[in-house]
């Protein structure tokens, strides 16, 4: 384990990474929920594109600083701590890339698309709440890697993927017009590469290093799409 490492063997110098993290996947958070809103109501984006631009270049900014801190770490401790030194360079660009990923969305809304005339709008309101949780869940596996835990989130992680790809590839051979599935398409594409990077970003914290971003043992890559 990447993170419970350090904390079994005592301070490390590197706490404050994983609480910065934190921080950050609660900024991510607060950037996907406004911009899933905005899509899903087709209210005006223009209320909340500060909001998610600002936010994102707070993240951007920590991980940058994050980034320089754990190298400075590395040049003055030497190499034993390099291991987890990458298992947190591995998490906080998941986490950056998350935020970009919500400011994908955002540009969904302010290219004029609305799902909120969609006859299954309650199904993707709710979809966006499962998603919305599992920033709260991977937050909290960060500080406390329990693996009974982190099964569950592979579990949900994996079943949403897979109806997020069977749900694209509907869209792929649908027979409604292109402006109607295209967006539906991209949308859901982004949610499927938010969930993989959150259990990528949980995985750094459960997971070897070797093993970061693959499953069952190192033979599924949960980034290769």
């Amino acid at each position: 384990m990447v993170l419970s490492f350090f904390r079994k063997g005592g301070s490390s110098g590197l706490d404050h990474v994983e609480e910065k993290a934190v921080t950050m996947l609660g900024d991510a958070r607060h950037s996907f929920d406004l911009a899933t809103t905005a899509v899903l109501s087709g209210s005006s984006s223009k209320s909340v594109a500060d909001d998610i631009r600002s936010t994102d270049q707070r993240i951007n900014q920590a991980e940058q600083d994050l980034r320089s801190e754990l190298v400075v770490h590395v040049s003055v401790q030497g190499t034993a701590d390099i291991a987890t030194v990458l298992g947190f360079l591995l998490m906080i660009k998941k986490i950056e890339r998350i935020g970009d990923q919500a400011k994908n969305i955002l540009d969904l809304a302010e290219a004029g698309v609305s799902l909120a005339d969609e006859e299954n709008i309650d199904e993707l309101h709710a979809e966006r709440q499962v998603v919305s949780r599992m920033f709260a869940d991977a937050a909290e596996l960060l500080t406390d890697p329990e693996p009974g835990r982190f099964d569950e989130f592979v579990a949900q992680s994996k079943a949403l993927s897979t109806d997020h790809a069977t749900k694209i590839a509907g869209f792929l051979h649908s027979d409604r017009p292109g402006r109607e599935v295209v967006p539906l398409a991209i949308y859901y594409r982004y949610l499927k590469r938010i969930v993989a990077n959150l259990l990528g970003t949980v995985g750094t914290a459960v997971e070897s290093l070797p093993h970061i971003d693959y499953l069952d043992d190192g033979a599924t890559d949960i980034t290769d799409d």
